[in-house]
């Protein structure tokens, strides 16, 4: 690799860095001030930040929009959940026996399903752990093109703008808090005014400024609606972290750090309102195979953990699990002999292993880098020939194009521009704006969903493709376990990797060329020095973030298009967070300045502006402004056109010259300049540098500021913990043969 010299120097403040690396902490601090804040993997965790803000592409007044699909769909599903969960009698156990705080928190849960009050009663002998396959769950229905949702009244709107003066707080937090809390909301905000911690961006100590406005004496720290309103606020920071659930501990912790007096009634009072569900998880050894109850010695109390978390993630992955479980344990569809699919394996080169796998289960894993996308697509094409009905979904419009060249052979469509068949993305598979449909039941119409970028699915989405499939269906979970876990809650592609209840094949097909090297290095905590004859990584040392951005710039506009023959489009800039002085807004104001300056009458934007789009949160979109007109700003997102509505513009668009790396992540491009000011030091991780490293396919500029902490990150800093019920819940599962 080469080095180019430094040059200027400017100092300037640090930016956010990630959430604490420990549950408590992340608990407690996840989640800076308004849109600064960072989740544990240096990324935004606002709706707007982090890939969020519900944005809906608005393409005409009877027909719905991919965003507005999707989010019907997770609505629908999350309504069928509830309506099992509300066929229980009890919450999931694992088997464990519980006594004093822990035994009187799960009495309280199932004391408030049951319509009782809270007691203190000691906790009997829990149920045995149900098998999530037992029971085929009910396929959701296709959403209802009348499901998007409705913006709130406006005579709400008013009614909570005079609240929120009254309180003084901004009003132009009124169509927040009305879209939050519904219809009543200003009457809501009043009785409770610790509900405006709904509004994203919300902190404790301003919900409270805002009660000791409106309540006087009456709101002090011990007020039980302060309690429950913060429970459910860290709740929701965990989530913003990655975490489905926060172990008790944690979470009374992260409370009295916020001044809850008594942290223990406040988690009572939560449960027993509702807002919140409890759980308990048997602890195994390390090691130690999972225990069945019959396994346990007579009055052998087992170690157990208690998790407190959101009903809408509990949820998520119980119906997860159930799906997986349905996938497992029911046998694949007979489509073609067992000769038939030796044949085809016989001609997959190395899919072999891949395709064997999938023919005789439901459930399988692949795993490995760039270069390994060609077995799922050999695999794709061998399930056409038997007959199968095949599709591959991608996390975004530009995976799916790319795996769509790969599924090409002679005289195919490739390089057309034509999505070819048997490829579509994981928002329009299940909005149905694309992929097959699905059949009479609800279902999928398909044989084999093969799922690429797979540790990009939180629990939510993931929930909602698996009860998706159909019974006989099979699915493959593709991906490289090295990059970064998902923007949303959940980190649902480790924990399947590390319950090791399916089969796992892993590619021995390596990434070519230097830049393969040097990722296929960082993966296993290695920061070499690769021989980069043709330029392929290029280290731009700095002094600073002025400098920083300086070089960014150049190296964008002039060196890279010069050296190399990338044109500035074809060139992405990665960094590890929004805010700072070398964050993605400080280099896209001075990216635009260079490359497209305008005015920004648009809301900031201009004709020619690169942006990425955020049509559902912890997802992003490139693309590229055309015009703006009464309908909204007009976007080409891959060579589809995107209307976003005006009042959307602020929450779900941002300039899109730089990225962080979980924006980029499922995407590549032909050269890529990753951005280490002094300041991201303690954002970096060797998660984050793979990520990062491994978007680049041809060139990789890495502006290094930041000394001996890239190596430290890539040798001892591994992925930050999440702490997630999914594997309990997989835990009662065979172990699959094979």
């Amino acid at each position: 690799m080469s080095t180019e010299p430094p040059e200027t120097t400017e100092n300037s403040e640090p930016g956010t860095p990630g959430a604490a690396a420990q549950a408590g902490a992340a608990a407690s601090g996840s989640g800076g001030e308004g849109t600064d804040s960072a989740t544990a993997d240096g990324e935004d965790v606002t709706a707007a930040e982090s890939g969020g803000g519900e944005g809906e592409a608005s393409q005409g007044a009877t027909q719905q929009s991919e965003a507005e699909a999707e989010l019907a769909a997770q609505r629908v599903e999350r309504e069928r959940i509830a309506r099992r969960k509300a066929e229980r009698t009890a919450p999931v156990d694992s088997g464990a026996k519980l006594s004093g705080q822990a035994a009187d928190l799960l009495a309280a849960v199932r004391a408030v399903e049951s319509g009782a009050k809270p007691t203190a009663t000691v906790f009997s002998e829990p149920e045995p752990p149900r098998s999530p396959a037992a029971e085929p769950p009910r396929r959701p229905e296709p959403a209802p093109v009348s499901a998007a949702p409705a913006a709130p009244a406006s005579e709400t709107v008013e009614s909570v703008r005079a609240v929120l003066t009254e309180g003084g707080a901004p009003e132009a937090l009124a169509a927040q808090v009305a879209a939050a809390l519904g219809e009543g909301a200003a009457d809501q905000l009043r009785a409770d005014p610790w509900q405006l911690l709904h509004v994203a961006g919300v902190r404790p100590e301003q919900a409270d400024g805002f009660a000791r406005a409106l309540l006087g004496a009456e709101a002090g720290p011990d007020d039980e609606r302060r309690g429950r309103a913060v429970t459910v606020w860290l709740l929701e920071q965990a989530a913003l972290a990655g975490h489905t659930a926060l172990e008790l501990p944690a979470l009374t912790t992260a409370l009295a750090q916020r001044g809850v007096p008594d942290a223990d009634t406040a988690v009572q009072n939560t449960l027993a309102e509702g807002e919140a569900l409890a759980f308990q998880d048997a602890l195994d050894e390390p090691g130690a195979p999972a225990r069945r109850d019959e396994e346990a010695e007579e009055g052998e109390e087992r170690p157990v953990r208690v998790l407190v978390g959101l009903e809408r993630y509990a949820l998520a992955e119980e119906s997860l699990a159930d799906g997986l479980g349905r996938l497992i344990n029911s046998a694949p569809k007979q489509d073609g002999s067992a000769e038939d699919w030796e044949r085809e394996a016989g001609g997959a080169g190395s899919a072999a292993d891949l395709v064997r796998a999938v023919a005789g289960h439901g459930l399988v894993l692949h795993t490995g880098g760039e270069a390994s996308r060609a077995e799922p697509a050999a695999l794709l094409r061998a399930a056409r020939t038997l007959g199968l009905r095949a599709w591959a979904a991608t996390q975004g419009p530009q995976g799916r194009e790319r795996f769509s060249a790969l599924l090409s052979g002679p005289g195919d469509a490739a390089g057309t521009g034509a999505v070819l068949p048997g490829v579509a993305t994981v928002a329009g598979l299940l909005s149905g704006a694309e992929g097959p449909g699905r059949d009479a039941d609800g279902a999928f119409d398909l044989d084999l969903l093969v799922l690429l970028d797979a540790p990009q699915l939180d629990v939510e989405t993931a929930a909602l493709l698996t009860e998706s499939l159909p019974d006989g269906a099979r699915l493959v979970l593709a991906g490289d376990p090295g990059v970064l876990w998902s923007a949303g809650p959940g980190r649902v592609f480790a924990d399947l990797l590390a319950a090791r209840i399916c089969p796992q094949i892993a590619s021995r097909r390596p990434d070519p060329g230097p830049l393969g090297e040097l990722v296929s290095g960082v993966g296993i905590g290695e920061l070499n020095q690769v021989e980069a004859p043709g330029k392929e990584v290029v280290i731009v040392p700095v002094r600073d973030p002025g400098e920083a951005v300086h070089r960014t710039v150049q190296l964008v506009a002039d060196s890279v298009p010069r050296a190399i023959g990338v044109p500035a489009e074809q060139t992405q800039v990665i960094t590890p967070g929004h805010g700072g002085a070398a964050g993605t807004r400080a280099l896209n104001a001075a990216l635009k300045e260079r490359l497209n300056p305008g005015p920004g009458r648009f809301g900031g934007f201009d004709p020619g502006d690169r942006v990425a789009y955020s049509p559902a949160p912890g997802r992003t979109v490139q693309g590229q402004v055309v015009k703006a007109d009464a309908e909204g700003l007009h976007l080409s997102c891959a060579g589809e056109a995107v209307v976003v509505p005006k009042e959307r513009v602020e929450q779900s668009l941002r300039h899109g010259w730089a990225l962080t790396a979980h924006q980029a992540a499922g995407t590549r491009w032909p050269a890529v300049v990753v951005v280490l000011p002094g300041d991201a030091a303690q954002a970096l991780s060797r998660p984050w540098v793979y990520t990062a490293f491994s978007r680049a396919d041809r060139h990789l500029s890495v502006v290094h500021g930041v000394e001996q902490a890239l190596a430290r990150a890539v040798a001892e800093i591994p992925a930050k913990p999440r702490t997630t019920r999914l594997p309990a819940l997989l835990a009662p599962q065979p172990t699959a043969a094979g």
